[in-house]
């Protein structure tokens, strides 16, 4: 029996430590329990929200009027004979590149260190240090939560995975369940050592001791040649397809360290939004909208969220 909590805080599912309670809150372990709470939800004519670990959310101070499902479908099993992995959506990202280095497969090794659910990280089209989950998915399975919640298998090109993007962010009724990730045959020493030469870079560039949503910003495209250059001088980079790094420009808009309220933007890194302990939404808000008007103003780029906004 599904067991359906009331008024429960959110700012303790979410990577920020912000928002106040959900409604209703339930965990689902399998289809069933996820197909029972869709009812619920449709029965009592609630809104609903899948929540997986956490991150990359900013959930409101009034917290969300309707159902929160967290995630937990955790199956996993492994495919060494053929290089894959059929991982549930609830399984933390970094279990699966630990698992799939363990057992000598490679192409998740780029993933170390995102924090996070599969379910998000499909969803989100995640992606760091060249690599993405576009570019490991072979297929999805996930319910139509409209209608009959009919199971779906969907192809990598029936996911449209774009930048930060896919077929299950545009569409909130298609509710990812698992994944066949397509690897590699690999060497457990190599892939480890290339994780933890990652997880050192991670370590040292990003906020620590702070509570975050992860990368607030998507790297925006630039139209702006001479920005460009300016960019690709001082970091010695090329740009890929005019993208420059959203943490850059606000930093070349000279806001690093600005606070409003107990948000402040990451002294490590500009594109991390920080918790300095007592940070509400509102602060979240006001400080987002500062950034983007400043941006906006001092070098004419639009800059667009990364993080989904939740109860707003």
């Amino acid at each position: 029996m599904l067991n359906i909590q009331n008024n429960i805080p959110l700012s303790k599912h979410a990577a920020f430590r912000i928002g106040g309670p959900a409604k209703f809150f339930a965990e689902v372990f399998s289809i069933e329990e996820l197909e029972e709470a869709l009812q619920f939800a449709k029965e009592k004519s609630l809104k609903f929200f899948v929540l997986g670990g956490g991150s990359n959310v900013l959930v409101s101070d009034r917290g969300f009027d309707g159902l929160v499902i967290k995630m937990k479908i955790n199956n996993l099993k492994i495919d060494i004979e053929n290089s894959k992995m059929e991982v549930g959506s609830g399984i933390p990202l970094i279990k699966i590149v630990r698992d799939s280095i363990e057992h000598d497969l490679s192409g998740m090794e780029w993933a170390i260190g995102i924090p996070g659910t599969l379910g998000g990280a499909v969803r989100g089209n995640a992606g760091a240090f060249g690599g993405t989950m576009g570019d490991v998915i072979e297929n999805v399975k996930a319910l139509e939560a409209s209608g009959s919640f009919e199971i779906k298998n969907l192809s990598n090109v029936q996911c449209e995975f774009k930048y930060r993007n896919s077929a299950f962010k545009n569409n909130s009724n298609l509710l990812i369940i698992s994944a066949i990730l397509k690897l590699q045959a690999g060497n457990k020493e190599k892939s480890q050592k290339e994780a933890e030469e990652i997880l050192n870079k991670r370590a040292a560039k990003q906020p620590k001791g702070m509570a975050s949503a992860g990368s607030f910003f998507m790297n925006p495209v630039v139209k702006n040649s001479q920005l460009i250059k300016e960019f690709e001088e001082e970091k010695n980079v090329k740009s890929k397809g005019g993208k420059v790094p959203a943490g850059w420009l606000i930093d070349r808009a000279d806001l690093r360290g600005k606070k409003i309220g107990g948000a402040m933007i990451s002294e490590e890194h500009s594109n991390f939004i920080v918790n300095t302990g007592n940070a509400t939404a509102e602060d979240v808000i006001m400080l987002t909208s500062y950034i983007k008007q400043q941006v906006r103003d001092k070098l004419g780029v639009q800059l667009q969220e990364e993080v989904q906004y939740v109860g707003f």
